[in-house]
């Protein structure tokens, strides 16, 4: 083999080698970089993805306008007569404390009973919640869509009445990041003060 030949393979291999350790970094650096955040542990993961959905003023949005700045997503819905109304409240508190060191976060709700929760009843919902919440609907197909996306379990008890019944279903707030996605998930029994602290850590180190 010719010098010249060899070298052109060595330049060749040498780029592949190059780009691969880029794309690798680049994959890991936002997990890595929230690990302080994350009490060492690394964040994100295969949570989240596209979705359109029809949001409490009635009007189709897409997870690009969605999740256009730190944001914290928690699915329930609003005949819950305990869980829910404690966790968003939690988000509200949470989002307030953030706002008050001038970081804004958007709190959105999406429910996982959208053959009851219209956009009129999210409406109420949200409102009565936080002014700048998002309330998320959509056809129980992409309501379904969206929730395995995220992961998130969720099924209707049984019951003889139609129209009242409660529903199962699993209770993490998630944080998403523009352009990052998925960071990670917070549990019910976190305090607000405890979410905005790390929050602002994430928003920080992004």
């Amino acid at each position: 083999m010719s010098v010249s030949k060899f070298t052109t393979i060595a330049g060749a291999v040498l780029i592949v080698v190059l780009c691969g350790t880029f794309l690798i970094t680049q994959t890991m650096a936002p997990a890595k970089r929230f690990e302080d955040c994350m009490g060492g542990r690394v964040a994100g993961g295969a949570i989240g993805g596209s979705f359109e959905l029809v949001d409490h003023m009635g009007k189709i949005v897409s997870d690009v306008e969605v999740l256009d700045q730190p944001t914290l997503v928690y699915f329930g819905y609003t005949f819950c007569p305990d869980v829910c109304p404690m966790d968003v409240a939690r988000n509200s508190t949470a989002v307030e404390i953030l706002a008050e060191s001038g970081l804004l976060v958007k709190p959105v709700f999406i429910t996982i009973d959208p053959e009851r929760d219209t956009p009129e009843y999210l409406a109420d919902f949200v409102t009565n919640i936080h002014p700048d919440m998002i309330g998320l609907t959509g056809t129980v197909e992409q309501v379904a869509k969206v929730a395995r996306s995220f992961k998130v379990f969720y099924r209707k008890q049984p019951g003889d009445d139609p129209d009242y019944y409660l529903m199962d279903h699993s209770s993490f707030t998630y944080l998403m990041m523009p352009e990052i996605g998925f960071v990670n998930f917070l549990r019910s029994d976190t305090s607000p003060q405890n979410v905005a602290d790390h929050v602002a850590c994430v928003i920080k180190a992004a």
